[in-house]
């Protein structure tokens, strides 16, 4: 019975400490997300957006690149469209081509 009772007070703990983690990680996406509104251009931003859409993942590590490029200072104006054209290209994988041969 004691091991319930025990799982019974974890449980709450947990749910406790939820609206925090909410708090944190609304905090984390605006400050995010204000750094991505002056680090790019209104062109860039859009075609973020529209890659957010489709593949998030590939959105959010274009995010994380440029983030990080400007925390280390090599960032010195506005990422333009172009540019995430560019991180976007180096990103891809090449694709493996496949050759059938009828014998």
């Amino acid at each position: 019975m004691p091991l319930s009772q025990g799982r019974g007070r974890n449980t709450a703990l947990s749910t406790e400490d939820t609206p925090g983690k909410t708090a944190d990680k609304d905090q984390e996406i605006q400050t995010r997300e204000r750094l991505l509104k002056v680090l790019l251009t209104s062109d860039a931003r859009q075609r973020l957006t529209n890659i957010k859409m489709v593949k998030p993942e590939v959105a959010k590590a274009i995010e994380n690149t440029i983030i990080q490029l400007a925390s280390s200072g090599r960032v010195k104006k506005a990422v333009s469209d172009e540019e995430i054209k560019e991180y976007l290209t180096s990103m891809q994988q090449p694709q493996k081509n496949f050759k059938i041969k009828w014998a």
